[in-house]
Parts: structure tokens; C-alpha cells; sequence
């Protein structure tokens, strides 16, 4: 069998959500393949982007928000595939000669139309015109022959919306590997630190963080994702002084020392498609501590401590019941046993059955 996953939305840089998740399907799907019977090609648009992928075949066709992306098909069809599968749901169909899956991680941007900022100026405006209407994503998802997600809520709201006929297929997003030496049963940490790792986007509702610092005295809060001067100076001036710590983008090592070293991860998003940085903190045994949304029910289960997400004090008194010695050390052992629920070859195995049966009927176009 010969599979194509579409890695042109990784970045060159660092990591970011879809990057992570890109290379995290592709690496656990290429390890439960048959060397000697199937193949598995990596698409990409620039070379670079190839230091955040594993070391894996490649091809090079064009880029993802490019002119020809409609046609980009035709590139692909010289590959000669048995099935493709994208990370996106945006993926260019005009021609196609394979079975297709595509991917649609969330619904958010059509109750927050604020589109991402790393756009340029035209495809952001198509961005906020695509989610005007519904027909627009049914056009889309309809021209594959399988849909995945990423979680069983957003496949609800998927189901709830009819925005596919096609068969939907949960292949969701797992941790990384915790550290080295980051495995030993956590303690309690002396100081209260919390850690927000996301970006600020309106619906990420950050702003209910830093008001809920004035009811959390000695706590200080960590802001680790790149951010724009305009976002500090508005939440510096909601937060106590000498509360926020603004990181503005972090390393992994440091990221994970972080966790390690926290009281809790904390985040109140209005929505969410899944939320890795919930698993990734509970994985280190680090409590998390957020917004009472079904995602982060799906994704925290009984682990988490939840609030109303527009609440600063429900969410300062959450925190606090973190305080309790015992409390924190239940809801650290509770942590690591939910995050292993999500990983990487379990993921694959749901993509790659979904792969195996396209290729089998040889649907396509």
C-alpha cells in the first residue's frame, strides 16, 4: 500500500499545534507499516520543514495556501498513491485519482470568527467568509472519502451540524514522551506557580486568568506562547503587578521543567477542538485546572478541576483547592492515569484501518 500524508502545514521553526499533531500521526503510522509491502510519502512545500518531521520519504509539490492549491491533486496523482490522507480539511481534490481522508479538528471559528494571525490579509478574509455558512465546510469535507477528528466531541457537534456523509474516524492527539527523569512520583511544589501554554486569541478568554490572580496572592502565572505587545500591555493591566510572567515563547526542555515545577496547568477557553496542553501537563503528573467546556470534560476527565470559564472566582477557588496537600497529590496520580489514555499508536491504529479500507475499495475522484 502506498500512503501520502499531507505535511505541508508543519512549520520551519517550532512547533505549533498542527505541526505536532502532523508529525506525531506520521511518525506512529510509518512504524505500523510493513517495510517490505507498503511505502509512505511525505508531502511538503519547503524543505525546511522537514526538521520538525521524522526521517521519512518525501515529495515536494506546492504550498498548502498557494494559488494552485485547488489543483495541487494533480501534483499528487503522479505519486501514484493507494490513499492520501491530510491533517486539514482544505486540501485541494480537483482531479484526484486516490482515496482521500481529510481531517477537521474543531468547529471554533464559527462562534469565534477571528481568524489565525500568521494569515496573510487575503487568505484571512476568506478565512472569516468560509465560516459565514455551513454549506461552505460540507463542500469540503464531501470531496473526501473519510473524515477524521480529533476528538468525539467535536464528531458530535460534526454529526449535530451534518456537515459530512462521508464516515467519521477519531484519530485524536496524544502527548509526547515525558522527559527522562520526569517519571518518579511528583511531590507537591512549594511555590505557586501556574503555567498557561496557548495562545491569546479572543476565545481563549485569558483575560479571566489574569483577573483571577487578584484573589490568589503569592501565585504567579506563566505565559509561555509568543505574544504580541498589544495582548501584554492589555493583560498586565488586568493582573496584580508582579504577577504575570511573560515568557514569549518557550523551549521544550523549558516547558516541560516548567510543568514539573508548577502547581497546575490552567487555561479557560471558551472552546476548543481537544486541548494538548491539558495532556501534556497531566502526562507529567501536573494537575490542570479549567474551563467547564465538553471538550475539557472529554479530554480531563475525572483528573481535572473545572470552573465556569468567564468566573475569575470560581476559577482562583479552583486553584486553591490545590492547596490541600492531599488534594494535589489525588489529582497528580488521577492526571497520569488520564493522559494515558491518549497516544499516538492508538491514534494510528484507528487512521491506518480507515486507510487500509479506502485502499481496499479504491474509491477515489
Amino acid at each position: 500500500m502506498r500512503i501520502v500524508v499531507d505535511c505541508r502545514y508543519a512549520r520551519i521553526d517550532q512547533y505549533d499545534g498542527i505541526s505536532r499533531y502532523t508529525a506525531g500521526v506520521v511518525e506512529a503510522l510509518a512504524k505500523k507499516l510493513d517495510p517490505q509491502r507498503d511505502q509512505l510519502t511525505m508531502l511538503i512545500s519547503d524543505e525546511r520543514q522537514l526538521k520538525l518531521l521524522p526521517q521519512l520519504p518525501w515529495a515536494l509539490v506546492s504550498g498548502p495556501t498557494s494559488a494552485r492549491e485547488p489543483l495541487v491533486a494533480l501534483q499528487v496523482n503522479k505519486l501514484e498513491p493507494d490513499v492520501v490522507f491530510s491533517p486539514m480539511q482544505t486540501m485541494g481534490t480537483f482531479g484526484r485519482r486516490y482515496p482521500l481522508v481529510k481531517t477537521l479538528h474543531d468547529l471554533i471559528y464559527y462562534r469565534n470568527r477571528t481568524p489565525p494571525r500568521d494569515l496573510n490579509p487575503a487568505i484571512r478574509l476568506l478565512w472569516r467568509l468560509f465560516h459565514l455558512a455551513w454549506w461552505p465546510q460540507r463542500l469540503l469535507l464531501n470531496r473526501a472519502d473519510a473524515v477524521a477528528t480529533v476528538s468525539a466531541t467535536t464528531k458530535r457537534l460534526m454529526q449535530e451540524h451534518r456537515l459530512t456523509k462521508r464516515p467519521i474516524v477519531i484519530v485524536g492527539n496524544a502527548p509526547e514522551p515525558v522527559p527522562a527523569g520526569a517519571t518518579a512520583a511528583r511531590t507537591m511544589p512549594t511555590d505557586h506557580e501556574l503555567v498557561y501554554m496557548g495562545s491569546f486569541m479572543p476565545y481563549k478568554n485569558v483575560e479571566t486568568l489574569a483577573r483571577a490572580l487578584h484573589e490568589l496572592p503569592g501565585y504567579r502565572l506563566h505565559l509561555l506562547s509568543r505574544i504580541t505587545a498589544a495582548d501584554r500591555d492589555r493583560l498586565l493591566r488586568l493582573a496584580p503587578v508582579d504577577t504575570l510572567v511573560i515568557h514569549d515563547g518557550t523551549s521544550e526542555p523549558d516547558y516541560f521543567a516548567l510543568l514539573e515545577s508548577s502547581t497546575a496547568l490552567v487555561t479557560t477557553s471558551l472552546d476548543e477542538g481537544f486541548g494538548l496542553p491539558l495532556v501534556e501537563a497531566m502526562s507529567m503528573g501536573t494537575p490542570i485546572v479549567v474551563s467547564d467546556i465538553p471538550i475539557f470534560r472529554e479530554i480531563g476527565g475525572e483528573a481535572a478541576l473545572y470552573a465556569p470559564a468567564t468566573d475569575p472566582g470560581a476559577v482562583a477557588s479552583a486553584i486553591r483547592r490545590l492547596e490541600d496537600p492531599a488534594e494535589w497529590a489525588a489529582r497528580s496520580a488521577a492526571s497520569r492515569v488520564q493522559a494515558a489514555r491518549f497516544s499516538w499508536d492508538r491514534s494510528a491504529e484507528a487512521l491506518l484501518a480507515t486507510l487500509q479500507g479506502l485502499a481496499a475499495a479504491g474509491s477515489g475522484g
